[in-house]
Protein backbone atom coordinates (compact mmCIF):
# COMPACT_ATOMS: atom_id res chain seq x y z
CA UNK A 1 0.00 0.00 0.00
CA UNK A 2 1.59 3.34 -1.02
CA UNK A 3 2.35 5.84 1.75
CA UNK A 4 0.12 8.88 1.96
CA UNK A 5 1.85 12.05 0.85
CA UNK A 6 2.19 14.67 3.60
CA UNK A 7 -0.18 17.58 3.32
CA UNK A 8 1.50 20.58 1.79
CA UNK A 9 1.43 23.67 4.01
CA UNK A 10 -0.17 26.79 2.60
CA UNK A 11 2.37 29.38 1.45
CA UNK A 12 1.92 32.34 3.77
CA UNK A 13 2.67 35.98 3.04
CA UNK A 14 3.39 38.81 5.49
CA UNK A 15 -0.10 40.20 4.84
CA UNK A 16 -1.84 36.89 5.55
CA UNK A 17 0.18 36.37 8.73
CA UNK A 18 -0.69 39.89 9.85
CA UNK A 19 -4.37 39.35 9.04
CA UNK A 20 -4.47 36.23 11.23
CA UNK A 21 -2.74 38.01 14.11
CA UNK A 22 -5.07 40.98 13.71
CA UNK A 23 -8.10 38.72 14.17
CA UNK A 24 -6.85 37.36 17.50
CA UNK A 25 -4.69 40.12 19.01
CA UNK A 26 -6.08 43.50 20.05
CA UNK A 27 -3.92 46.55 19.36
CA UNK A 28 -0.13 46.40 18.87
CA UNK A 29 -0.30 47.11 15.13
CA UNK A 30 3.42 47.66 14.71
CA UNK A 31 4.30 44.50 16.64
CA UNK A 32 1.99 42.44 14.43
CA UNK A 33 3.55 43.82 11.26
CA UNK A 34 7.11 43.28 12.48
CA UNK A 35 6.36 39.73 13.59
CA UNK A 36 4.64 38.98 10.27
CA UNK A 37 7.69 40.09 8.27
CA UNK A 38 10.13 38.26 10.57
CA UNK A 39 8.08 35.05 10.47
CA UNK A 40 7.74 35.18 6.68
CA UNK A 41 11.48 35.68 6.26
CA UNK A 42 12.14 32.82 8.65
CA UNK A 43 9.84 30.45 6.75
CA UNK A 44 11.45 31.39 3.43
CA UNK A 45 14.92 30.91 4.91
CA UNK A 46 14.02 27.45 6.22
CA UNK A 47 12.94 26.43 2.72
CA UNK A 48 16.31 27.22 1.13
CA UNK A 49 18.87 24.50 0.34
CA UNK A 50 21.70 24.22 2.90
CA UNK A 51 24.27 25.85 0.62
CA UNK A 52 22.14 29.03 0.34
CA UNK A 53 20.73 29.08 3.85
CA UNK A 54 23.98 30.43 5.28
CA UNK A 55 23.62 33.60 3.20
CA UNK A 56 20.64 34.72 5.31
CA UNK A 57 20.91 35.08 9.07
CA UNK A 58 18.14 34.11 11.48
CA UNK A 59 15.50 36.71 12.34
CA UNK A 60 15.22 36.08 16.08
CA UNK A 61 12.95 38.60 17.79
CA UNK A 62 13.10 40.65 20.99
CA UNK A 63 9.74 41.93 22.30
CA UNK A 64 9.84 44.77 24.84
CA UNK A 65 6.65 45.76 26.59
CA UNK A 66 4.86 46.14 29.92
CA UNK A 67 3.07 43.32 31.72
CA UNK A 68 -0.23 42.40 30.12
CA UNK A 69 0.49 43.99 26.73
CA UNK A 70 0.10 40.72 24.81
CA UNK A 71 3.66 39.44 24.25
CA UNK A 72 2.91 35.79 25.05
CA UNK A 73 -0.45 35.87 23.23
CA UNK A 74 1.21 37.24 20.09
CA UNK A 75 3.70 34.38 19.98
CA UNK A 76 0.99 31.78 20.64
CA UNK A 77 -1.01 33.06 17.69
CA UNK A 78 2.13 33.20 15.54
CA UNK A 79 2.81 29.50 16.18
CA UNK A 80 -0.78 28.72 15.19
CA UNK A 81 -0.65 30.55 11.88
CA UNK A 82 2.74 29.00 11.02
CA UNK A 83 1.51 25.57 12.19
CA UNK A 84 4.68 24.85 14.18
CA UNK A 85 5.24 23.59 17.74
CA UNK A 86 5.76 26.21 20.44
CA UNK A 87 7.65 25.97 23.72
CA UNK A 88 7.28 28.74 26.33
CA UNK A 89 10.25 29.05 28.69
CA UNK A 90 10.93 31.37 31.63
CA UNK A 91 14.45 32.74 31.64
CA UNK A 92 14.57 32.80 35.45
CA UNK A 93 14.50 28.97 35.55
CA UNK A 94 17.88 28.63 33.86
CA UNK A 95 21.32 28.77 35.45
CA UNK A 96 24.87 28.47 34.27
CA UNK A 97 25.95 24.90 33.50
CA UNK A 98 27.02 23.02 36.62
CA UNK A 99 24.65 24.80 39.01
CA UNK A 100 21.28 23.73 40.37
CA UNK A 101 18.62 24.68 37.81
CA UNK A 102 17.88 24.09 34.15
CA UNK A 103 20.55 24.13 31.46
CA UNK A 104 19.70 25.98 28.26
CA UNK A 105 19.54 22.66 26.38
CA UNK A 106 16.43 21.90 28.42
CA UNK A 107 14.39 24.51 26.52
CA UNK A 108 15.15 22.67 23.27
CA UNK A 109 14.15 19.40 24.96
CA UNK A 110 10.81 20.96 25.92
CA UNK A 111 10.25 22.02 22.29
CA UNK A 112 11.02 18.45 21.21
CA UNK A 113 8.40 17.23 23.70
CA UNK A 114 5.84 19.70 22.26
CA UNK A 115 6.63 18.33 18.79
CA UNK A 116 5.74 14.78 19.95
CA UNK A 117 9.45 13.88 19.80
CA UNK A 118 9.64 14.60 16.08
CA UNK A 119 13.10 16.10 15.52
CA UNK A 120 12.09 17.45 12.09
CA UNK A 121 9.08 19.29 13.56
CA UNK A 122 11.05 20.60 16.54
CA UNK A 123 13.77 21.99 14.28
CA UNK A 124 11.23 24.31 12.61
CA UNK A 125 9.43 25.32 15.81
CA UNK A 126 9.38 28.43 17.99
CA UNK A 127 10.90 28.90 21.45
CA UNK A 128 9.49 31.81 23.43
CA UNK A 129 11.90 32.93 26.16
CA UNK A 130 10.07 35.21 28.57
CA UNK A 131 11.57 37.45 31.28
CA UNK A 132 14.80 37.86 29.30
CA UNK A 133 15.46 41.11 31.18
CA UNK A 134 15.91 39.09 34.39
CA UNK A 135 19.15 37.74 32.89
CA UNK A 136 20.79 41.17 32.96
CA UNK A 137 24.30 41.23 34.39
CA UNK A 138 23.93 41.82 38.13
CA UNK A 139 27.56 41.99 39.25
CA UNK A 140 30.35 44.44 38.54
CA UNK A 141 33.10 41.80 38.62
CA UNK A 142 33.80 42.38 34.93
CA UNK A 143 34.94 45.91 35.87
CA UNK A 144 36.70 45.23 39.17
CA UNK A 145 38.30 41.91 38.30
CA UNK A 146 36.57 40.20 41.20
CA UNK A 147 35.52 36.58 41.08
CA UNK A 148 31.82 36.97 41.92
CA UNK A 149 29.69 34.48 39.96
CA UNK A 150 26.50 35.62 38.31
CA UNK A 151 25.06 32.16 37.65
CA UNK A 152 21.57 33.34 36.75
CA UNK A 153 22.51 36.36 34.66
CA UNK A 154 25.56 36.83 32.47
CA UNK A 155 26.40 33.12 32.59
CA UNK A 156 23.02 32.17 31.12
CA UNK A 157 23.33 34.87 28.46
CA UNK A 158 26.66 33.35 27.41
CA UNK A 159 25.08 29.89 27.28
CA UNK A 160 22.24 31.17 25.09
CA UNK A 161 24.58 32.45 22.38
CA UNK A 162 25.25 29.06 20.82
CA UNK A 163 21.56 28.09 20.97
CA UNK A 164 20.31 31.31 19.34
CA UNK A 165 22.92 31.32 16.59
CA UNK A 166 22.28 27.75 15.53
CA UNK A 167 24.13 24.70 16.75
CA UNK A 168 23.68 20.95 16.85
CA UNK A 169 22.90 20.13 20.48
CA UNK A 170 22.52 16.90 22.38
CA UNK A 171 19.32 17.36 24.36
CA UNK A 172 17.71 14.91 26.80
CA UNK A 173 14.97 12.81 25.27
CA UNK A 174 12.91 12.93 28.49
CA UNK A 175 11.85 16.01 30.46
CA UNK A 176 11.92 14.18 33.79
CA UNK A 177 15.38 13.55 35.26
CA UNK A 178 16.26 9.87 35.32
CA UNK A 179 18.92 8.18 37.44
CA UNK A 180 21.84 6.71 35.59
CA UNK A 181 22.40 7.17 31.88
CA UNK A 182 19.87 9.35 30.07
CA UNK A 183 19.10 9.06 26.38
CA UNK A 184 19.92 12.13 24.30
CA UNK A 185 18.76 13.32 20.89
CA UNK A 186 20.66 15.52 18.44
CA UNK A 187 18.73 18.66 17.49
CA UNK A 188 19.91 21.42 15.16
CA UNK A 189 18.72 24.85 16.35
CA UNK A 190 19.62 26.64 13.09
CA UNK A 191 15.98 26.74 11.93
CA UNK A 192 14.32 27.28 15.33
CA UNK A 193 12.84 30.77 15.67
CA UNK A 194 13.62 32.30 19.07
CA UNK A 195 11.39 35.07 20.42
CA UNK A 196 12.65 36.70 23.63
CA UNK A 197 10.55 39.09 25.69
CA UNK A 198 10.98 41.32 28.71
CA UNK A 199 9.52 44.37 30.42
CA UNK A 200 12.80 46.20 31.15
CA UNK A 201 10.74 48.18 33.62
CA UNK A 202 13.71 49.80 35.37
CA UNK A 203 14.68 51.61 32.17
CA UNK A 204 11.26 53.24 31.99
CA UNK A 205 11.27 54.06 35.71
CA UNK A 206 14.33 56.23 35.13
CA UNK A 207 12.31 58.36 32.71
CA UNK A 208 9.93 59.57 35.43
CA UNK A 209 10.65 63.22 36.27
CA UNK A 210 9.95 62.69 39.95
CA UNK A 211 9.23 59.87 42.29
CA UNK A 212 7.47 60.37 45.59
CA UNK A 213 8.32 58.09 48.48
CA UNK A 214 5.51 56.39 50.36
CA UNK A 215 1.91 55.49 49.61
CA UNK A 216 -0.40 57.20 47.16
CA UNK A 217 1.99 57.47 44.21
CA UNK A 218 -0.40 56.79 41.31
CA UNK A 219 1.84 58.17 38.56
CA UNK A 220 1.85 55.89 35.53
CA UNK A 221 5.16 54.87 33.96
CA UNK A 222 5.46 55.99 30.36
CA UNK A 223 6.56 53.45 27.73
CA UNK A 224 6.52 55.90 24.82
CA UNK A 225 10.30 56.26 24.42
CA UNK A 226 11.99 53.77 22.13
CA UNK A 227 14.83 51.92 23.84
CA UNK A 228 18.17 51.99 22.04
CA UNK A 229 20.90 49.35 21.95
CA UNK A 230 22.90 51.53 24.35
CA UNK A 231 19.99 51.45 26.83
CA UNK A 232 19.89 47.66 26.74
CA UNK A 233 23.67 47.36 27.07
CA UNK A 234 23.61 49.68 30.07
CA UNK A 235 20.83 47.59 31.56
CA UNK A 236 23.17 44.59 31.59
CA UNK A 237 22.44 42.70 28.36
CA UNK A 238 25.41 41.35 26.44
CA UNK A 239 26.12 42.86 23.04
CA UNK A 240 26.62 39.36 21.60
CA UNK A 241 23.14 38.34 22.76
CA UNK A 242 21.52 41.49 21.34
CA UNK A 243 23.31 40.80 18.05
CA UNK A 244 21.50 37.46 17.87
CA UNK A 245 18.13 39.18 18.42
CA UNK A 246 18.19 41.54 15.42
CA UNK A 247 14.43 42.12 15.15
CA UNK A 248 13.24 44.30 18.04
CA UNK A 249 9.81 45.74 18.63
CA UNK A 250 8.45 47.72 21.53
CA UNK A 251 4.85 47.12 22.59
CA UNK A 252 2.71 49.90 24.02
CA UNK A 253 0.45 49.53 27.07
CA UNK A 254 -3.12 48.64 26.14
CA UNK A 255 -5.57 51.54 26.16
CA UNK A 256 -9.05 51.60 27.67
CA UNK A 257 -10.59 50.95 24.23
CA UNK A 258 -8.25 47.98 23.73
CA UNK A 259 -9.26 46.48 27.06
CA UNK A 260 -12.96 46.95 26.23
CA UNK A 261 -12.44 45.12 22.94
CA UNK A 262 -10.74 42.23 24.76
CA UNK A 263 -13.72 42.06 27.11
CA UNK A 264 -16.46 42.10 24.50
CA UNK A 265 -14.84 42.10 21.05
CA UNK A 266 -15.87 39.88 18.13
CA UNK A 267 -13.13 37.27 18.64
CA UNK A 268 -12.25 35.37 21.84
CA UNK A 269 -14.13 37.85 24.04
CA UNK A 270 -13.47 37.30 27.73
CA UNK A 271 -17.00 38.11 28.93
CA UNK A 272 -18.50 35.59 26.53
CA UNK A 273 -17.08 32.83 28.74
CA UNK A 274 -19.09 34.07 31.72
CA UNK A 275 -22.18 34.59 29.58
CA UNK A 276 -21.86 30.98 28.40
CA UNK A 277 -21.55 29.73 31.99
CA UNK A 278 -24.66 31.64 33.01
CA UNK A 279 -26.53 30.47 29.92
CA UNK A 280 -26.06 26.88 31.10
CA UNK A 281 -28.45 27.84 33.92
CA UNK A 282 -30.71 29.67 31.45
CA UNK A 283 -29.65 33.09 32.72
CA UNK A 284 -29.05 35.79 30.10
CA UNK A 285 -26.42 38.35 31.15
CA UNK A 286 -25.87 41.56 29.18
CA UNK A 287 -23.08 44.04 29.92
CA UNK A 288 -23.60 47.72 29.19
CA UNK A 289 -20.92 49.90 27.62
CA UNK A 290 -20.55 51.68 30.95
CA UNK A 291 -19.85 48.36 32.68
CA UNK A 292 -17.11 47.55 30.19
CA UNK A 293 -15.54 50.97 30.77
CA UNK A 294 -15.60 50.47 34.53
CA UNK A 295 -13.82 47.12 34.27
CA UNK A 296 -11.25 48.54 31.82
CA UNK A 297 -10.55 51.54 34.07
CA UNK A 298 -10.10 49.22 37.06
CA UNK A 299 -7.56 47.23 35.02
CA UNK A 300 -5.69 50.42 34.14
CA UNK A 301 -5.56 51.38 37.83
CA UNK A 302 -4.00 48.02 38.67
CA UNK A 303 -1.35 48.55 35.99
CA UNK A 304 -1.31 44.90 34.86
CA UNK A 305 -2.90 45.34 31.44
CA UNK A 306 -5.02 42.51 30.05
CA UNK A 307 -3.60 40.15 32.68
CA UNK A 308 -5.89 41.64 35.36
CA UNK A 309 -9.13 41.41 33.35
CA UNK A 310 -9.99 37.83 34.30
CA UNK A 311 -9.66 38.53 38.01
CA UNK A 312 -11.88 41.60 37.68
CA UNK A 313 -14.48 39.62 35.74
CA UNK A 314 -14.49 37.03 38.52
CA UNK A 315 -15.20 39.79 41.03
CA UNK A 316 -18.03 41.21 38.95
CA UNK A 317 -19.67 37.89 38.09
CA UNK A 318 -19.15 36.04 41.37
CA UNK A 319 -22.59 36.80 42.81
CA UNK A 320 -24.30 36.04 39.51
CA UNK A 321 -22.59 32.67 39.18
CA UNK A 322 -23.49 31.82 42.78
CA UNK A 323 -27.17 32.73 42.32
CA UNK A 324 -27.58 31.47 38.75
CA UNK A 325 -29.43 28.21 39.57
CA UNK A 326 -32.04 30.17 41.55
CA UNK A 327 -32.44 32.83 38.84
CA UNK A 328 -33.21 30.47 35.99
CA UNK A 329 -35.02 32.15 33.10
CA UNK A 330 -34.05 35.71 34.08
CA UNK A 331 -32.36 38.39 31.98
CA UNK A 332 -29.83 40.47 33.93
CA UNK A 333 -28.26 43.72 32.77
CA UNK A 334 -24.90 44.57 34.38
CA UNK A 335 -24.35 48.33 34.36
CA UNK A 336 -21.58 50.59 35.59
CA UNK A 337 -23.07 50.99 39.08
CA UNK A 338 -23.15 47.21 39.51
CA UNK A 339 -19.50 46.94 38.47
CA UNK A 340 -18.34 49.93 40.52
CA UNK A 341 -19.86 48.43 43.67
CA UNK A 342 -17.76 45.27 43.21
CA UNK A 343 -14.42 46.54 41.95
CA UNK A 344 -14.27 49.75 43.96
Amino acid sequence: MPRARPQKRTLLTPRSIYAFLDQHVVGQERAKRVLAVAAYGHVRRCGLPPERKGQIRKSNVLLIGPTGSGKTHLVRMLSQVLDVPLSIADATEYTEAGYYGKDVEQMVAELLHRANHSVAEAQRGIIFLDEIDKLARRTQSYKTGGGTRDIGGEGVQQSLLKVLEGRELLVPASLSPQPGRQDVVQVDTSDILFVAAGTFADLFERERPSSRIGFGDKEQVSHSRELSTEDLLGYGMLSELLGRLPVRVQLAPLSEDDLCQILAGPNDALLSEYQTLLALDQVQADFSDGALREIAQAALRQGLGARSLRGLCEQVCHDLLFEAPERRGQRIVIDEQYVRARVG
